[in-house]
This record gives C-alpha cells, structure tokens and sequence, in this order.
C-alpha cells in the first residue's frame, strides 16, 4: 500500500468512526455476522417439541427394526440359509430411497394443501409403510418380499424426510441443537428397544414386522393431529415443474451456496471415515481376539450397548451446549478429534479393554457431529422458504453415500499386504481416523456461516 493509500485508508476510517455530533464511534475489525434470516421464528413449547421427538422414535423404529432383525427373520422363513437375499433385498430398498429422496423433497415444497407442505407426506408415507410392513409379512416369496421392503423404505423414509422439513420449517436457531441432539439419540435408541420388542413374537411372522410399524404410525397420527401447521394455500405458487428442473434438483451451484457445499464436504468425508470401520467391525474383532465369527457376536452386542450410551450423551450433551454457547464449528472439530483417539487406540488394541475404549470414543465422536452437524444444516440451508425440502434430500445423500461407496474401498485397504500376512485391519482403522478428522477440519475451517 502506498503512503496516500494508507492515507486515505485512515481518512475513511476516521469519517466511518464519527458520529453525526462529532464524537468518535469505536469501529469493530471484523462487522457482526447478520443475524439470520429465520432468526425470529419462535420457540416451539415442550409440548411440540415432544411430538417431534416421538414421532422420530417411532419412524426411526418402524424403518430400522425390518433392517436389523424382522426382515432377515422372514426372509430366513421364505428361503432358509439365504443370507444374500437379506443383501439384495437392502440395498434394492437403499438405492431407491437414495433416488427418490430429492425429488419427493421437491415435490413437498411445491405442495399447497389445507394441512401445509409436509403434513400430506408424513400420512402418505405412514400409510405406504404400514401396508408393505403388511405385504412384508404374507410374502409368498423372496420378490414379494424384497418388493415389500423396497415399498416401506419409500413409505417411511418419506415420512423421516418430511419430519426433517418440518424441524427446518418450525425451529428457530437457538433450538436446533437441543433438537437436533434429542432426534438424534431417539434414533440410535429405536431399534435397540424396536428389536428387544419383536423379539417377544419373533414366532408370529405378522407382529414381528406390523409392530414396529404400530409405533411409528401412532406417533405419526399424534404429530398430525396436535402439530397445527399453517395452510399452505397462501404460499406463492411455484414455478412449472418440468423434467429438466427435476433432474436438475439432485445438484447445485456451489459457488452460489459456499458454506452449504463445504458442509456437505465435510459431512460426506467424515462419515466415509465412519463407514470404512463399521462395514468390517465383526471381522476386525474376530481377528484381533482370536475367536471365530459366531463367538464374537456377544461382543458386538455388548459393544453396541456400550456405543449407544455414549452416542446418547454424545448427542444430547452436544446439542444443548451448541446452543447455549451459539456455536457449532467446534464441536465439529472435538468431534473429529475424539473419533481419531478412537481409531488409532482401536488400531493398536489386541484386548478387549482397548477395543473397548476405542469403539467408545469413536461413537462418541460420531454423536458429536451428528449432533451439531444437523444443527448446522438447519443453520445454513438455502432458500429456505421455498426449497427446503430439496436441499435437506441432497444433505441425506452426503450422509448415504458413505455408506455404499466404503464397504467397496475397504477391502482394497484391508487387503494391503502387512508383516504377518493378517488382514490390514491397523491401516484400515488408521485410514478412518483420517477421513474423519478431514472431515472434522473442513467443518471448522471452511464453513463461515455458523461460529
């Protein structure tokens, strides 16, 4: 900068600092973050609050509950000794909801009805589950039931995708966290007591799929009858859909939306890294306890009980706290860091006591950044009054993807060849713990629009 630049500068800065009376007004460095465009949107009571929660429990549950325990148990009834066919039929359900989830958010914000936007898809996806989880039961065959499946996943993951557009809809910014931190545990916590529920009638081949559904659709019919939403007659009316449009709806501009694409970014690399240890944990343990598939399974079990404690804090905690402290970006990053403790102490474990404190701080690390993570999104969605709906699909798919691409990288890391000739189940973990804390710094660093 030249002398009569700098002077200049200064002279600026002088008239900008003065008041209309002559006095000197103190000029920050850095101008205040406006306050968002949603910020006065008002808090919603505990009441509502507790709709939203239970109606995520019980979706959660009557979508998770098939994929943990009712459909392998019917499937093994129609074709015993037939594990493929449980693969199949999941990721048939998987690929469809990963398809259809944008353009059914698209179509919920384009809706105008008496009940609002979102209300029509949770009935309509309540009703879609309830009747395949039915078809499911009384499936004469693998097709049928695959068909079924793939039916339920559409029906109740809409109704999941429709309570995310109602939280964006409804929820001001210092609620998000908590909220975000209560859904989020609700749904690690669903299946546990969805499937400790249908193991009582695992004989009866209706109730041990229906009743999860039971759940779901009566939390469902609470939410719609007590959460009033606004008509949405009065909205403007959307511009014409057409084909290109639709098609066009499963991307963006990321240059138009810098803070949106750097957390889906970060959200997508973070849960690679999660993906990359979950999809071989039974084989890892196996490996480095010296027991057989079938002994490990009590210590998956036990594992996964321990997990859900520490999600269940790691959620709830998270999410108060970046409330109340009006920040999200570091708990991304702690988050990244705990999840790194976890894999490298994971990585180096031979014993039960380090596999142990590893996969505890993994899932807490993991709780953490779902947490605020989803507070985040909520934060930062864009056009927010007219494409909710789309974008909260796209954020889905940032977090699905992971999980079909990892499962084909692993084995190429657990493959690389190590001293002893064993499975490379250290670099794998290591390689984990990469991701996730890439993920973790990209969340920190680069998005600017939440502190």
């Amino acid at each position: 900068m030249t002398k009569s630049q700098n002077a200049g500068s200064h002279k600026d800065a002088g008239r900008a600092g003065r008041s209309g009376s002559g006095h000197v007004v103190p000029v920050p460095d850095v101008a205040p973050a406006p306050a968002p465009a949603d910020a006065g949107l008002p808090r919603l009571g505990g009441g509502r609050v507790a709709l939203l929660v239970a109606a995520n429990f019980g979706v959660a549950m009557a979508l998770m509950v098939p994929m943990a325990f009712s459909l392998a148990l019917r499937a093994d009834r129609l074709a015993p000794g037939n594990e493929a066919a449980v693969g199949y039929i999941l990721g048939i359900g998987s690929a469809l909801s990963l398809v259809t989830g944008p353009p059914v958010g698209t179509f919920s914000d384009r809706t105008r009805s008496r009940l609002g936007r979102r209300v029509p898809y949770l009935i309509g996806g309540g009703v879609l589950g309830m009747t395949s989880l039915v078809t499911m039961a009384y499936a004469p065959n693998i097709p049928v039931l695959g068909l079924g499946w793939a039916l339920a996943a559409l029906g109740w993951g809409t109704a999941l995708g429709a309570l995310g557009n109602m939280q964006a809809d409804c929820l001001p910014p210092g609620q998000r966290g908590k909220v975000a931190g209560l859904t989020g545990s609700t749904t690690m916590v669903a299946p546990v007591l969805g499937v400790l529920l249908v193991g009582t009638v695992s004989d009866d081949h209706l109730l041990v799929l229906v009743l999860p559904g039971l759940v779901g659709a009566v939390s469902l019919s609470l939410l719609v009858v007590f959460f009033r939403q606004e008509d949405a007659h009065g909205l403007a009316a959307p511009a014409r859909l057409t084909t290109g449009r639709l098609l066009g709806n499963y991307v963006f501009d990321p240059r138009a939306y810098p803070d949106f694409a750097w957390h889906l970014l970060a959200r997508f690399v973070f849960y690679f890294g999660q993906s990359l240890y979950t999809s071989f944990v039974t084989f890892f343990y196996a490996q480095r306890l010296g027991l057989s598939l079938r002994e490990v399974a009590g210590l998956v079990a036990v594992t996964g009980g321990i997990s859900v404690v520490a999600m269940t804090a790691g959620t709830l905690g998270s999410g108060y706290l970046s409330d109340r402290l009006g920040r999200r970006r570091p708990f991304a990053l702690c988050a990244a860091s705990v999840f790194v403790a976890g894999t490298v102490i994971s990585a180096s474990a031979h014993a039960l006591p380090g596999l142990l404190t590893g996969a505890t701080l993994m899932n807490l690390g993991i709780a953490v950044f779902s947490a605020t993570s989803q507070a985040t999104v909520l934060d930062i969605l864009p056009e927010r009054e007219t494409e909710t709906g789309r974008f909260l699909a796209i954020v889905t798919l940032s977090q699905k993807l992971p999980g079909a691409l990892a499962p084909l990288t692993a084995p190429l890391i657990i493959s690389t060849a190590t001293a002893t000739d064993e499975k490379n189940y250290t670099l794998l973990y290591l390689t984990s713990g990469v991701f996730g804390l890439l993920g973790g710094l990209i969340a920190f660093c680069r998005v600017r629009g939440v502190r």
